[in-house]
């Protein structure tokens, strides 16, 4: 070749290599889609650790979780039963929205979830443990393959799962299949997920992994080391076990080089049920009192949340949905409005003292034919006041900054306060009511 028709291929080659460090530079700088772990337990109460005051057992683990990353003392799940809470983290909305006003009542196809949005982002999306989306009701049973409910129709490439509840030595669907395991329900759901958390690090893929455990949900079954720590108590040994479990998730994702930029979110699905402990605050499960929807709440992500605190602004299980998908950057087409939840994600950044909107709570166990407003209990929860509706035109107030036990009604105190929070709960059971008529899905096409 000609000198002089060299120089340019020349120069060319010779600005790559100028400029190749920055641009690697610039690519370094790029973060890793983070990875994402959501578990949720079946009926613990928020009196259930030991952060909360529990004397019962230690729940050494989950401790040290809430010790380093953010406690939410003031989180709820979008209903005092399951189903519809597990709904409400898989859609970001409440659950009566779509129907899914008790446990075993089924989730919509026409939803949109967390599974389906992050996989449509490259996200390897793997289930394991309860699923109770499926309208299948009683002890949990094995999801066949066909099943157009299960949680591989709603987005997740694996699964583990199974109807409802579980525990010791129990049959679980892989995907369809039987599979039989033996021991305690939350070490084996654990170690599957581990698993599949291997093979999304082998693939170099971000993952988001859902373990959803059976415990502490009735009938109590201890492994019997864990009932003789637990002096007895079945409940408290199942805890024991939900607590080793997080303990050996957290250790083996920082063995793995993972923690760092893995989320991990805990909570509960509802109040504490009859052995269980509300920390002092009123009801259990089944109501819209604190004690029936304040449940454990803890978010760790070493490389965002640096430095550990606790906070008081109120968050929802509604509130996941949302938060998740802003954190990996995924815009859902279509999505269906509205969304009940909010991202969180300056909670988490430390940056936010109130939350901007407020959190509605609609208990309905009726038939679906009768839904209505004034159907069963309702409460509208701001960061100060919680106003309930325990029937038609039957309304109390508590102020949860100091009174959380809600054991003062200020309502004929504090009229204006009561009529402004029914008009905006109001609203917004009306909102439910047209959803629940799937005129969201028309407006989403």
């Amino acid at each position: 070749m000609h000198r002089a028709a060299c120089r340019p291929v020349f120069l060319a080659v010779f600005a790559l290599f100028l400029v190749a460090p920055e641009v690697m530079a610039q690519a370094e700088k790029v973060p890793a889609p983070p990875n994402i772990v959501l578990c949720m337990t079946d009926d613990q109460g928020w009196g259930d650790v030991s952060y909360n005051g529990l004397k019962d057992i230690k729940t050494a683990s989950l401790d040290e979780m809430a010790a380093a990353g953010l406690r939410l003392n003031r989180f709820y799940a979008a209903a005092p039963v399951c189903s519809p809470t597990r709904g409400s983290v898989m859609t970001g909305r409440h659950p009566n929205r779509y129907g899914c006003f008790l446990y075993g009542f089924p989730l919509r196809p026409q939803e949109n979830t967390i599974a389906q949005a992050l996989k449509s982002a490259g996200y390897m999306t793997g289930h394991f443990g309860k699923w109770h989306l499926n309208g299948v009701s009683g002890a949990g049973k094995v999801i066949p393959a066909d099943d157009p409910l299960s949680p591989g129709k709603f987005g997740f490439d694996e699964w583990l799962s199974v109807s409802n509840f579980f525990d010791l030595n129990w049959t679980l669907s892989r995907k369809g299949t039987p599979e039989k395991f033996t021991g305690d329900g939350s070490e084996y759901i654990v170690g599957e997920a581990l698993k599949f958390i291997g093979q999304a690090k082998e693939q170099k893929k971000p993952f988001l992994t859902v373990i959803w455990f059976g415990n502490p949900h009735s009938p109590h079954q201890a492994l019997p080391d864990d009932l003789k720590q637990a002096n007895g108590s079945a409940y408290y040994g199942e805890i024991l076990a939900i607590d080793r479990s997080m303990g050996k998730l957290r250790n083996e994702l920082r063995k793995q080089g993972l923690a760092d930029n893995t989320l991990v979110w805990f909570c509960s699905d509802n109040g504490a049920i009859g052995p269980g402990s509300t920390g002092g605050l009123r009801g259990k499960k089944g109501s819209v009192w604190e004690g029936g929807v304040r449940v454990p709440g803890i978010v760790e992500w070493p490389a965002r949340i640096q430095k550990p605190f606790a906070s008081d602004v109120p968050a929802c299980t509604s509130d996941i949905y949302p938060t998740i998908l802003e954190i990996a950057g995924v815009k859902v087409p279509n999505q269906v409005q509205p969304l009940d939840g909010i991202s969180i994600l300056p909670l988490l950044d430390g940056k936010l003292t109130e939350r901007p909107q407020p959190i509605g709570f609609w208990h309905y166990g009726g038939q679906p034919a009768a839904f209505g407003k004034n159907g069963g209990q309702a409460a509208w929860t701001e960061n100060q006041y919680k106003l309930v509706r325990l029937a038609a035109e039957k309304y109390e107030l508590y102020d949860l900054k100091n009174d959380p036990t809600e054991k003062k009604d200020l309502a004929a105190e504090k009229p204006e306060v009561v009529a402004n929070m029914k008009k905006a709960l109001d609203s917004w059971q009306e909102s439910v009511l047209k959803s629940h008529r799937g005129e969201d899905y028309k407006a989403a096409k």
